[in-house]
Order: structure tokens, then C-alpha cells, then sequence
């Protein structure tokens, strides 16, 4: 903004009044400092940042006054007021939830860890008003017995870390860090606001039901696709809240020799709950030669603190015999 010092007197300052006037005629003010001296028949240029947060979104006006009323004596004022239209745009965007468990989003209903470490992010599109705020999330978990227990930040179970700026990624995160000592379907709900009001969901609570099987169990190992041309994968449920510090897969032919060996860390990252491993076993031995197509069998130790896990039943012990599985390569 210019303002021309048409006078034959410097000026040691110049005060500068900036007000908006809402769409509901509500004065705001607008702080300003004093500004630098102007002389005789010079201009001053001023810059001004508005942050328009507390005002209501529609049209405004922006009401100018130069030296307020009569700050330095002068001749004429009227023409030291300027109005100018302003016009501010709400936040209509509703912000987002993601959950995570154990690094993992789930299905709703699938089983996961007793002692699951739970992320809860939220992302808003807004890059002005920082998601800082414990306020803007609450959390409740549905337990078993029906019951409903709101999980509070004093206690530890909840941390909460807010944005650390809007401009470039404005999302809020809980690290969640309960235990779950009951067996059986719980629900996880979520309820998220951005600082202007929005609600995520348009205003419906994230839910997402999870499973909880506290004792430490293994499903048989299935392997998908079976048959196979290229590759396969190991599929397997665990349960409890600790993954096997032992795990070891051996494949054999229909007459029992050993033709390879996996071991826990070629398997890839596994948790509590479902899991497709990483590892693809693609026909060869522990040579790396290809073996021919036919019948291969393949069997599954898994160890905790050194004792093996018991059996957990998916419905799939008709396609086991002696725990051997069975996998057909047909290239």
C-alpha cells in the first residue's frame, strides 16, 4: 500500500490503522506498527501480512486509515480512509485418518497383536492451521464384553505428536501402546477435527474391528498361488503378541530329501496376525538349480523362547498330513 505525503511538512512516523469488517459487521483489527518518517511530498510503501484464521469465511471489507484520528495534526482526513474489498475463503476440507497396527493396516476383523503398538495419523489439507492440538483426536476402543473405554493422554497409553508445520505436511500422529488381556472382537473408534471444525468422515467416527488371541499360536502354512509356475509364498496366521524368534522352512521331495532351507530373516518382516512373506520360493534348490515340476512337500518349524508354538485352527487341516503341506510346481 502507498500512502503520498501531499503536505509541505515531514512526517517523523507514520501511524497506519488496518481493520476488516466481516460479512456480520464485526470489527477486527489488524496489528500494525508504526512505520518510518515520510518527508514532504514523498510516499511510503507499507506491506502488511493479514492472518484471517479468527475471521469468519465470505465477504469482507478491509478498512484503511491513515494517521488515526489525527495522530499527527493535519489540515484534511477524509481522504485518509480507503476501503477495499476482501474476501476470505473458508476451510471446507475434511481432514483424514490412517491406522496402522504394528506398522500394518489391517481388514476389518483381522486378528493382531495382544500388545499391538497402534498409529493413528491425521492429515489435513489445510496449510495455514497446524494440527497441534490433543483436542482434535479422541480415541475409544469397544472391548469383548461391550463395554467402551475412552483412552485418555495422561496415562502414557496415548502420545500424541502434532504437526510440525502446516505448510508442508500437516498431519498430527498418536503412537497407542494398550494391552488387550481379553480374548475376542474388539473395535478401535476414532473421532478427528481440523482446527477449523471439520470433522473426519464427514463427521462419522473411524471404526475398524480387530481380533485378539492372547496365547501363542501358528496356523498351518499355506502357500499361494498352488499350483505355481514361477514363484510361491508362504501364508500363515500367528497370534499372542510376540512374533517366533525361530522360524525355519524346509522344503522336500515326495521321497523326503531336503532341497532348501529358509530361515526367519529371509522370510521378511513378519507381525502378529496374517502374514505373506516376502521370501518367493521359485523352483530352485540350495544350489540355485532348478528342480524339475512335480510334487514338492515343504513343513514349518516355529519356536518362542525356545518351545514350539501350538497348533492355532484355520479350518485347513484336510490339506495337511503328518504337518506336511503339500505344493505342486508345473512350470
Amino acid at each position: 500500500m502507498a500512502v503520498d505525503n501531499v503536505s509541505a511538512w515531514d512526517l517523523d512516523s507514520m501511524l497506519i490503522a488496518f481493520t476488516i469488517q466481516d460479512a456480520a459487521n464485526v470489527l477486527h483489527a489488524v496489528p500494525f506498527e508504526r512505520q518510518d518518517s515520510i518527508r514532504a511530498f514523498e510516499r511510503l510503501t507499507a506491506d502488511i501480512t493479514i492472518d484471517t484464521k479468527d475471521i469468519p469465511p465470505g465477504a469482507s471489507t478491509l478498512i484503511v486509515e491513515v494517521n488515526p484520528p489525527f495522530d499527527q495534526p493535519e489540515q484534511y482526513h477524509f481522504n485518509n480512509i480507503g476501503y477495499l474489498p476482501l474476501h476470505v475463503s473458508g476451510d471446507l476440507s475434511d481432514p483424514n485418518i490412517d491406522v496402522t497396527f504394528d506398522g500394518v493396516h489391517i481388514l476389518d476383523g483381522d486378528i493382531v497383536s495382544a500388545s499391538p503398538a497402534i498409529v493413528i495419523a491425521l492429515k489435513d489439507e489445510n496449510t495455514f492451521l497446524a494440527l497441534s492440538d490433543t483436542s482434535l483426536m479422541q480415541v475409544s476402543v469397544k472391548y469383548p464384553d461391550g463395554s467402551v473405554v475412552p483412552f485418555a493422554y495422561h496415562d502414557g497409553t496415548l502420545i500424541f505428536y502434532p504437526a510440525e508445520t502446516a505448510a508442508t505436511n500437516n498431519t498430527a500422529r498418536i503412537e497407542m501402546n494398550p494391552d488387550f488381556s481379553q480374548d475376542g472382537l474388539y473395535e478401535l473408534w476414532v473421532n478427528g477435527a481440523d482446527v477449523s471444525g471439520n470433522s473426519s468422515g464427514d463427521g462419522v467416527d473411524y471404526r475398524i474391528g480387530f481380533e485378539v488371541v492372547n496365547k501363542p499360536m501358528v496356523s498351518n502354512v499355506l502357500t499361494y498361488p498352488n499350483p505355481f509356475t514361477t514363484q510361491t509364498r508362504f501364508v500363515f496366521t500367528l497370534t499372542g503378541s510376540e512374533v517366533p524368534d525361530y522360524i525355519k522352512v524346509q522344503i522336500l521331495t515326495v521321497s523326503g530329501k531336503v532341497i532348501r532351507e529358509v530361515l526367519a530373516p529371509e522370510l521378511g518382516p513378519l507381525h502378529i496376525g496374517t502374514n505373506i512373506t516376502e521370501f518367493a520360493w521359485d523352483g530352485t534348490d540350495k544350489f540355485g538349480d532348478p528342480v524339475g515340476n512335480g510334487l514338492y512337500l515343504y513343513r514349518v518349524v516355529f519356536r518362542l523362547d525356545g518351545q514350539s508354538l501350538e497348533h492355532f485352527d484355520t479350518g485347513t487341516d484336510q490339506y495337511f498330513e503328518s504337518g506336511l503341506g503339500k505344493m505342486y510346481l508345473a512350470r
